[in-house]
């Protein structure tokens, strides 16, 4: 059989002949691996998350491009004793275009409004792409990314890195498996957000020499240049760059229960919030959905508290919420018992029964995960078809569940919402037609999705 001599089809072909040839040449040969014989990845955004992602995709292939807005960033980075002499760049569009042949994946692990651009281009190239959670900045960019990833076949993952924690995995399976009887609510707090946020913004000074701000800014409209409040952590605040506390954390808390309750496609989703201006998400926030029912399952109610709400603890029976003074987790109610995590990722978990007993836990089947960066390498060497959170079957439908929230959010800016009306099949909302600017944002020249 002919095969190719492309670099992507060259990586399947290498993994399908077997692991040894792909991680370093025949292990019997002892010969030195060949650079063709690597994975070849590129990195956007190379500080904070992005800093993990890359020293962890490093384990498994190579690091050949890196880019940061941020030069003190970028030569931090570059100097990373993983990484061997990469490329590096300012701009994300000029590193596709240059090494889009030689590259076989990218980490985007850059503020929120840059991920679904960044992303996009490189699904556009057959670049696989792991993009940190939320996927996407908007409702419309999540839909728009998981069928960019089915139309060119791309191996994709979204960093929740919980997806593939065995606790995750069980807890939704006993949920799938029926033991909680019929789930009708379901509570999901946070300790978010741990930066300010609601505040006005703050005055202009001039913006450092190692910041490149007009492509910090990227896709967002203009604004000046402010210290600390931007770049290169409070963004998530800002409706322009970030998705405030929920799009911070949900990815993760909300995991679980979406994935054993299949939590896709609200009808309606309500917040009350202590008020914003349409600049800076709300102090705290909690927000209602309501999920119909599915084949195997009756309709749901979930609720979301922020910024210091939290649930009763009645709904566990008394039991107190583990954390202190800032608890977080998610409890699930069912008729016949209760699961309640008190764990981002939901890595520990316990069951109660009807009269507050905490029981043992069922056995179930589920797939043990070999690592979640792992699942990711795997995908792009063709060891397996896909990580669990894959945008087309995973991701892109848990952030549209998730990012409807702020849907409820924008129209509750006097602190009491109204109910807003989901039309997923239409990414519309009838009742509230106006909120299709927040479902579909516009783009600055040259950062279109």
């Amino acid at each position: 059989m002919a095969i190719s001599t492309s670099r992507r089809e060259f990586i399947q072909a290498s993994a399908v002949i077997g692991a040894g040839l792909w991680l370093g040449g025949s292990k019997a040969s002892g010969k030195p691996r060949s650079p063709n014989e690597r994975v070849q990845y590129g990195v956007i955004g190379a500080g904070g998350k992005g800093r993990t992602d890359s020293s962890e995709l490093a384990k498994h292939g190579e690091i050949v491009a890196l880019c940061d807005i941020d030069s003190q960033t970028l030569a931090k980075s570059a100097k990373n004793p993983a990484f061997k002499s990469p490329a590096t760049f300012a701009d994300y569009r000029e590193l596709l275009d240059q090494m889009g042949d030689k590259i076989d994946g990218v980490t985007v692990s850059v503020p929120d409004h840059s991920h679904a651009p960044a992303t996009a281009m490189a699904l556009k190239k057959g670049i696989a792409c792991y993009t940190q959670k939320p996927l996407t900045h908007s409702v419309w960019e999540a839909r728009r990314l998981a069928e960019l990833a089915a139309e060119h076949d791309v191996p994709t993952q979204m960093g929740n890195q919980g997806t593939s924690n065995d606790g995750l995995r069980e807890a939704a399976a006993i949920m799938k498996a029926g033991h909680l009887g019929n789930v009708t609510e379901a509570h999901i707090f946070t300790n978010r957000p741990v930066w300010e946020q609601g505040n006005p913004r703050p005055a202009s000074v001039p913006v450092p020499a190692h910041v490149n701000w007009d492509l910090w800014l990227g896709p967002a409209p203009l604004r000046p240049y402010a210290k600390g409040v931007y770049h290169d952590f409070a963004w998530r605040g800002w409706w322009d760059f970030g998705t405030g506390a929920l799009g911070d954390m949900a990815c993760h808390t909300f995991n679980m229960p979406y994935m054993g309750l299949d939590l896709k496609d609200p009808v309606s989703i309500q917040a009350t919030c202590t008020g914003h201006n349409g600049d800076g998400y709300p102090q705290k926030s909690k927000i209602a959905f309501e999920f119909p029912s599915n084949e195997w399952r009756g309709p749901v109610k979930v609720v979301w508290y922020d910024g210091g709400n939290i649930p009763s603890n009645d709904l566990i029976f008394g039991h107190e919420l583990k954390g202190g003074k800032s608890p977080r987790g998610a409890i699930i109610k069912g008729d016949k018992a209760t699961i309640y995590s008190w764990n981002d990722y939901a890595a520990e978990f316990v069951i109660y029964d009807n009269d507050g007993n905490e029981v043992d836990k069922p056995e179930v089947e589920y797939e043990k995960s070999p690592g979640h960066y792992v699942e990711f390498h795997q995908s792009v060497t063709g060891e397996r078809k896909r990580a669990v959170s894959n945008f087309e079957g995973y991701a892109g439908k848990l952030t549209e569940t998730i990012l409807l929230g702020n849907l409820a959010v924008w129209a509750a800016a006097t602190g009491e919402g109204p109910k807003v009306e989901w039309d997923a099949a239409n990414l519309r909302s009838p009742s509230h037609p106006h909120l299709a600017s927040i479902v579909h944002r516009n783009y600055r020249d040259g950062y279109e999705v």
